[in-house]
């Protein structure tokens, strides 16, 4: 009875082994991650957390299209917020997270798949405001609102212009026009965008203070080979227009 009992007591032990490594182990090549970031990534209802085919828009196509043309098969969710996505690209074997700028101190931490799409950074203020710039520094007089975990909102640390951030970029459309804030730091196409989602038009261009290009960006763990495979496949799809057929549709 004994004998009996410890044999069954192993076999639990094996199966529940052989679960949790199931479960670390992606039944995928990749695990892709992404954040409501319109008109580049976004959940279709709108909400923080999607799957799959209910995420859309600009570099979700493009990447779709990249796997597909790469033979190469993945899992999709949108998760909030950005700084949970990041760190689990970061450190987990097999994940990806798109879209991300390609920063200096970045560079070294993934490994890189793209351009996929422009990104300019701007300082937006109200249509009626009388704010003037001609370089950043300037700016530093100003109440800058800014997206927490974001490149922009990092950079403008760095350099000591203290920027007030926020979870959602969107929510810094209303700040602007209600003046809790004076300038508001975001990308463009990627700040008017939201802006309009929010009701918030004519806002105006103050400064264009830098031009970076998004990546779909891998953990350092993925194989060479395969980061390759996707390169090539990109590479393909912007030669034959396709890119740009993708950002005409949501642009």
């Amino acid at each position: 009875m004994l004998k009996r009992l410890l044999l069954v007591l192993a076999s639990a032990s094996v199966l529940l082994i052989n679960a949790a490594r199931a479960e670390e182990k992606p039944d995928t090549d990749l695990v892709l991650l992404t954040e409501n970031f319109p008109p580049y990534n976004m959940a279709k209802n709108g909400k923080n957390f999607a799957q799959d085919e209910n995420i859309n828009g600009i570099a979700v196509d493009i990447v779709r299209e990249m796997f597909k043309r790469a033979n190469v098969t993945y899992s999709l969710t949108l998760r909030f917020p950005w700084e949970r996505i990041y760190k689990l690209a970061l450190e987990k074997p097999g994940y990806g997270v798109f879209v991300m700028a390609r920063l200096p101190d970045r560079e070294k931490l993934f490994k890189w798949v793209g351009p996929i799409g422009p990104d300019d950074w701007i300082m937006l203020a109200k249509a009626d405001s009388k704010i003037t710039l001609e370089t950043l520094d300037q700016a530093r007089k100003y109440k800058i609102g800014a997206y927490k975990g974001d490149a922009i909102a990092e950079t403008l640390a760095k350099q000591g212009l203290k920027p007030i951030v926020v979870l959602r970029d969107q929510d810094n459309a209303k700040k602007l026009v209600n003046g809790q804030i004076d300038l508001w730091a975001t990308g463009d196409p990627a700040g008017r965008y939201l802006a309009r989602q929010d009701g918030v038009t004519g806002l105006k261009t103050v400064l264009r203070f830098n031009s970076a290009e998004l990546y779909l960006a891998l953990n350092k763990d993925v194989p060479d080979e395969l980061v390759a495979k996707l390169q090539a496949a990109l590479d393909q799809l912007r030669k034959e227009g396709v890119v740009d057929d993708i950002m005409a549709k949501y642009l």
